[in-house]
């Protein structure tokens, strides 16, 4: 099925590209257009002379003084065009005003259709910048991305020649364009009927074009009397195509197919659209975003009986009436299936039945709309003069915006001026009167009215009370007490207000607010008399700031949904943001996972057995999912169920009839391929008992049973062999027991014997499905279990390469990042620079590159000039150490971090480039277009989620080596965040920025607290964090700041004792953020960021947490999204009120707090009591407080109060509390033994058991023996620093960071400058 499919796809691809190709081929559209146009085609905002006149403006012409010239004070100058008919553009062509020093240097392009409303020529949706000349007699050309079908065309001059003006010459080219159109009314439709009673297709290709003058109306309908249909219809301003090709049966409900394309449709403006099916396959295009999607369903045919209507539904039987609101707009060059609908309707075609009045020209009628642009200084002055029924306005709006001042009315002068005020608050219109106390009133109507449709809106004041009406619903009403009792003459302010009322008429009228409204208006009527805004943009400049007139700029920034994972996008005017609540990711768009990638992951950061949420891919497309993690055997072991764990007994099953079982796992099959990948090894055990029941046949050798892989591919070998074999795992040890089989059960005898093995060849796992086959014969029976997959290690962690070649490097295909990706490696050099990796396309690129001994520096480009990204470490990165780089680029942000230190942050501009194109190779290590590559090491390279295998493909590339030389390696592991620092001859593990200590950063640090004991840590940056911002950045609003602050917080503790405070951080300016235990013993976390409102309180789920046991808690906050783990509990996810400033914390204090900075007299009461019990391991981000209280009481950096004692909390010191063996489960580790009941462990014999005793003997024996002699050897070299000891056993791994010594008073790793390798 999955083949058919991409069949589907491919064919209406080809189709697509085909008819495309076969179109262009005999295309020609670039016959020149201005040459030919007389003088009144020319207009222009201004001259500087009749002789710098607009006509004067042909390209290679002479004429006048040699082309157009606007006048010097004109500062928005435009040159507009008349074309006389719609054409296609495709190319723009300008040259400077000949004999001058003038010309245009950049320019937009507009165009319309009317001469009266304006689009901009946008691309990659934004509004597209030319460039222009750079001297006057050069001709710029340039040839539009995609060609514009228009008749009026302007070209907007933005800046002119350094050492003159603006002088411009142009020339248009394109072609005449077909126009077949038809208008709807809104009561009509165009009935295109068949010559059949009904077709049945399974292919169907519509294209039209359609503009639109309201958000709702059907644009195509068809359906057939056994349930097809398929329906085109705008929907609040977007595109919904609704496809069924199933029967309307009942087992076929909910089989229907719906997509939405497209939004704010009803702009008045033109929009393409093309649908092409094949069988379930569809392409649904909508101005130029194409979506491609399956219908649900069986069938691959559409059945529509009758007839296709367009521009809405008839109720058959009655003329006139519809079924659903019809389309109110024009439709142009209508095709379906090749068939040009609207030239058979204008040619009276039989075929063609035409339901009310269609007509077949567009009106050009479009009501001017103006946009407020400015959340400050935008304004629009409405003098008004009341009348015997009082003064009223009316208008429509449109706006995403939550909340902004609307309109004000002043009622009243002097020195306690009376307004009428209308705003929005958080979507609701709120009118009210602002004055004096005995004046105040408000009411309130409408929700949600920042949707971005349009809304009617009517305010009327008559008599005593004032009336709020929108979109035609029961009015409002507030009282206003003889206020417009002596109103002669006011004016009537849209948005906010003048920027300098004393030098208007406008003088006390109007008080600015703190927001304006945001937003378009049109159909402005004031006493029931239309605004002419035309006249006031030309006549009356002092009555308006910020706007825009002609043609509603609202955007949705929605569309597309930049927010990945399924996270929800909310927008502004400007801006849009990401609510990222519930999708398992973070970031400015969802991006970042805030789950681990595997259990080895998790071991890193000293986490526990038990379920954990695992995201495979990282930032790749595979959502998060639970796995079991074991810890046994020194190795972490990720542990998938499934739905058949417990023993089955088989009987009475033939080769042709056997029994067969299928496993469904605990996690999808793309995240079981995906762990068995990424895992050092996994195996699988099946247990396999049997009686009289072979597994292949004795004479030639036929499986009689079998098993397939996840592949669905049939097996028979069953453990302990390579595939392909068929023998079991007694073969291999040489002990079956017939030695004329190769497995138990093939000797055929009428005793229990066992064949139990593992599988553990990567590429077949899991097993997917069993089948036996030999069990129908007297007295046969078989006895199997299928254990659940177990995977450890992490494969691509430790997998480097290294290069020794300047000039080599290695290739990869080009990365998909259009939108997004993130960055993460970790290299060692001893080089001073060096190109890490680059990927470049035609104009765009990204690289990221060792700039200097001290500094990374990510640059990219997305056509707007270089973004460049740099990290300055205080330290040389060239010190033959691991340091660890992530850079990340999105839509929204751009972000470098080099080990712990300052994330370097830029903003990406609001109306920039998005898109990052890429076409050549991605290079690592270097690149051909540079003889600056990297000398190093380089290791687990990992770019949006995936993974690449350095090891193998430097196996394959001159100059270089897979692998690292060195003695840090998968074999070396520094639990709990410590690091793993290379010396010439051993790594050493530097535990000091970690919460614990010991020769593996295994021993927790913990301490007893009484009722009056308190630590109290003054937190300091690692070094100044301003030194990786720039001016711009520390000027920039509270959601810059909400990005960078970010809060990891771990500890461990054992009380009794309920209220209690266990941690509190505090800012200078009195916010702060506190972890307690309340009286019942739950968890409380208490965030206090908003001096405004009071605090956030968030109350996680668990038992008791005052019950005597250790318990371990996790918090992390990114910006204002707060995840929270408590022991092994399923993470709990968070959010900040809106409003909160997120400071940096000063001071962490542990146990009682002292003075009186705190104001909730919850969190002071659990203060007062302060801890009982004790604590452990606790980090801060990169401090670990209690560690240097322990350990360094004369830090000038740490206080403390009462009585502090090292403790180990009840557990053993030399063990992570949080990395302790646990044994494994009955169904995890049970296995069968041989020859016995089935699933029962034989009892060994005497013999066996004195000869492991032996063995076990002479192997300690041996073991302390080179303990001792290896001793001798290490006693004989430099001793290790005190805190860091050196390593003689090979551990498995590094932790993924790098981190700086925040306290000076603690020890630090001592580095050997000079290392064997580079």
């Amino acid at each position: 099925m999955g083949s058919q499919n991409h069949i589907g796809m491919l064919l209406v691809a080809m189709l697509s590209v085909l008819t495309s190709a076969l179109g262009a081929s005999n295309y020609y559209c670039e016959d020149p257009l201005v040459a030919s146009l007389p003088s009144g085609s020319f207009q222009s905002s201004s001259r500087s002379s009749d002789s710098h006149s607009a006509h004067f403006a042909k390209l290679n012409r002479k004429d006048g003084a040699g082309g157009w010239s606007p006048d010097s004070e004109d500062h928005r100058p435009w040159l507009q065009l008349d074309l006389r008919d719609r054409l296609e553009i495709t190319a723009v062509a300008t040259q400077g005003r000949w004999g001058s020093s003038d010309w245009v240097s950049s320019y937009h392009l507009q165009y319309s259709d009317s001469g009266r409303t304006w689009r901009s020529y946008r691309q990659d949706d934004v509004p597209w910048t030319f460039p222009g000349n750079t001297d006057t007699d050069s001709v710029i050309q340039h040839k539009l991305q995609h060609s514009i079908r228009t008749r009026y065309l302007r070209l907007l001059p933005l800046d002119g020649s350094p050492s003159g003006g603006v002088g411009l010459r142009l020339e248009i080219y394109g072609c005449t364009y077909k126009s077949d159109v038809a208008d709807f009314d809104g009561r009509s439709a165009l009935l295109y009927r068949f010559n059949q009673k009904s077709t049945s297709t399974v292919k169907n290709v519509i294209s039209l074009r359609f503009r639109s003058r309201q958000a709702e109306g059907v644009l195509v309908h068809g359906e057939g009397q056994r349930g097809d249909y398929i329906t085109l219809e705008l929907q609040r301003g977007r595109l919904a195509l609704h496809l069924n090709l199933d029967d309307a049966k009942p087992q076929s409900s909910g089989r229907h197919t719906s997509v939405m394309s497209g939004s704010l449709l009803d702009d008045h403006l033109w929009h393409s659209v093309l649908i092409e099916r094949f069988n379930k396959q569809v392409n649904f295009t909508v101005d130029r975003d194409t979506q491609h999607f399956r219908t649900q369903g069986q069938e691959d045919s559409l059945e529509v009986d009758y007839e296709l209507s367009f521009g809405g539904i008839p109720l058959p039987g009655k003329p006139g009436t519809f079924l659903r609101e019809n389309f109110h707009g024009c439709l142009e060059n209508l095709y379906y299936n090749g068939v040009n609908v609207i030239d058979m309707a204008k040619r009276r075609k039989p075929q063609i039945y035409t339901v009310g009045n269609v007509t077949f020209s567009c009106s050009e009628s479009q009501p001017v709309a103006v946009t407020f642009l400015n959340s400050t200084a935008s304004f629009l002055a409405l003098p008004a003069d009341p009348g015997v029924e009082g003064l009223s306005v009316r208008l429509q709006f449109r706006t995403w915006t939550r909340n902004g001042r609307l309109l004000s009315v002043p009622l009243t002068r002097g020195p306690e001026p009376v307004s009428l005020v209308l705003q929005l608050s958080e979507g609701s219109l709120l009118l009210s009167l602002r004055g004096p106390l005995q004046h105040s009133a408000q009411v309130s109507t409408g929700q949600n009215l920042c949707d971005g449709q349009w809304h009617s809106l009517v305010v009327e004041m008559k008599g005593q009370q004032v009336y709020l009406t929108v979109d035609n619903r029961k009015p409002a009403v507030m009282e206003i007490f003889r206020l417009t009792e002596g109103l002669q003459r006011t004016t009537v302010f849209l948005g906010g207000c003048p920027a300098s009322p004393n030098d208007l008429a406008f003088e006390g009228l109007c008080t600015k607010p703190q927001t304006v409204y945001q937003g378009c208006l049109r159909l402005i009527f004031v006493n029931n008399q239309p605004v002419n805004l035309g006249r006031i943009q030309q006549e009356k400049p002092e009555n308006f700031s910020q706007l825009s007139f002609d043609i509603c700029s609202i955007r949705d920034r929605c569309v597309p949904n930049f927010c990945e994972h399924g996270g929800v996008c909310y927008q502004s005017w400007d801006h849009f943001h990401c609510n990222c609540s519930g999708t398992g990711y973070t970031g400015a768009t969802c991006h970042n996972p805030i789950y681990e990638r595997s259990c080895e992951a998790y071991r890193k950061t000293g986490s526990p057995s038990g379920v954990f949420t695992v995201d495979p891919d990282g930032s790749g497309p595979l959502e998060h999912t639970q796995v079991n993690c074991t810890l046994a055997e020194d190795k972490m072991w990720t542990v998938i169920g499934h739905d058949h764990l417990q023993p089955v007994s088989v009987k009475g099953s033939t080769p042709r009839s056997p029994y067969v079982l299928i496993f469904n796992y605990s996690i999808s099959p793309y995240h079981l391929r995906s762990l068995v990948a990424s895992s050092e090894q996994c195996h699988q055990e099946v247990t396999y008992q049997c009686r009289k029941s072979r597994l292949f046949d004795t004479w030639d050798g036929t499986p009689l049973s079998w098993w397939l892989d996840r592949d669905g591919v049939k097996r028979t070998y069953w453990g302990g062999f390579l595939p392909g074999v068929q023998q079991c795992s007694c073969s291999l040890e040489g002990n079956c027991r017939d030695m004329n089989y190769f497995c138990n059960c093939d000797a055929d005898q009428d005793a229990w014997v066992n064949d139990t093995g593992l599988l553990s060849y990567k590429d077949h796992l899991p097993l997917s499905e069993i089948a036996i086959g030999d069990t129908n014969r007297t007295g046969s029976q078989a006895l199997f279990q299928i254990g659940p997959l177990r995977c450890y290690g992490d494969r691509f962690f430790w997998n480097s390469a290294s290069f020794f070649v300047e000039s080599s490097y290695l290739h990869f295909p080009t990365l998909q990042a259009e939108l997004s990706m993130d960055v993460s490696f970790f290299f060692k050099t001893s080089a001073s620079s060096g190109l890490f990796l680059e990927n470049v396309g035609v104009r765009d690129f990204v690289r990221l590159e060792l700039s200097t001994p001290s500094v990374v520096t990510f640059t990219y480009d997305v056509g707007d000039g270089p973004v460049v990204l740099t990290i300055r470490s205080p330290v040389p990165l060239n010190d033959r150490q691991w340091h660890h780089v992530r850079a990340e680029r999105n839509v929204k942000e751009a972000s470098l971090q080099v080990d712990l230190l300052p994330i370097e942050l830029v903003e990406a501009a609001p109306e920039g480039q998005y898109r990052l194109q890429l076409n050549s190779q991605l290079f690592v290590g270097g690149a051909p277009t540079t003889q600056r590559g990297f000398l190093g090491c380089l290791r687990a390279l990992s770019i949006n989620g995936m993974t690449f295998d350095l090891n193998e493909r430097a196996k394959m590339t001159p100059g270089m080596n897979s692998g690292c030389p060195g003695h840090c390696s998968s074999d070396s592991l520094c639990h709990n965040g410590g690091r793993c620092v290379e010396n010439r001859n051993s790594y050493v593990c530097d535990c000091s920025q970690t919460a614990f200590d010991g020769e593996r950063c295994r021993t927790a640090i913990s301490a007893s607290f009484e009722r009056g004991t308190s630590v109290t840590y003054a937190l300091q940056e690692p070094f100044s964090v301003m030194q990786n911002q720039d001016a711009k950045q520390l000027q920039s609003g509270a959601r810059s700041e909400a990005v960078k602050s970010r809060e990891s917080v771990a500890f461990g503790f054992l009380t009794r004792h309920a209220p209690a405070l266990l941690l509190t951080a505090q800012s200078s300016d009195q916010r702060y953020m506190a972890i307690m235990l309340t009286q019942n013993g739950s968890l409380q976390i208490w965030y206090r960021l908003n001096q405004e409102r009071g605090p956030d309180t968030f109350s996680p789920q668990s038992a008791s947490l005052s019950d005597g046991q250790f318990h371990w808690i996790r918090m992390n906050r990114e910006g204002k999204e707060l995840y929270v783990q408590i022991d092994n509990a399923v993470t709990q996810q968070y959010s900040l009120s809106p409003g909160s400033v997120l400071t940096p914390m000063r001071t962490l204090t542990l146990g009682r707090i002292r003075g009186n900075d705190i104001a909730d007299e919850e969190v002071v009461r659990a203060g007062s009591r302060g801890f009982t019990g004790c604590l452990s391991s606790v980090q801060f981000n990169e401090v670990a407080p209690l560690k240097v209280a322990l350990q360094n009481r004369a830090s000038a950096l740490v206080s403390i109060h009462g009585r502090l004692e090292e403790s180990s909390c009840g557990i053993a010191s030399s063990t992570n509390t949080l990395t302790t063996t646990h044994t494994l489960s009955a169904d995890d580790s049970s296995k069968s033994g041989r020859g016995k009941a089935p699933l029962k462990k034989a009892a060994q014999n005497d013999s066996a058991l004195i000869g492991g005793v032996v063995a076990a003997v002479v192997f300690i024996t041996l073991c302390a023996l080179a303990v001792i002699i290896r001793f001798l050897y290490r006693h004989r070299q430099t001793p290790a620093p005190p805190v860091i000891t050196t390593k003689s056993q090979r551990p498995s791994m590094e932790p993924p960071t790098y981190r700086l010594d925040l306290d000076p008073h603690t020890h630090k790793a001592s580095r050997i400058s000079k290392e064997y390798f580079i």
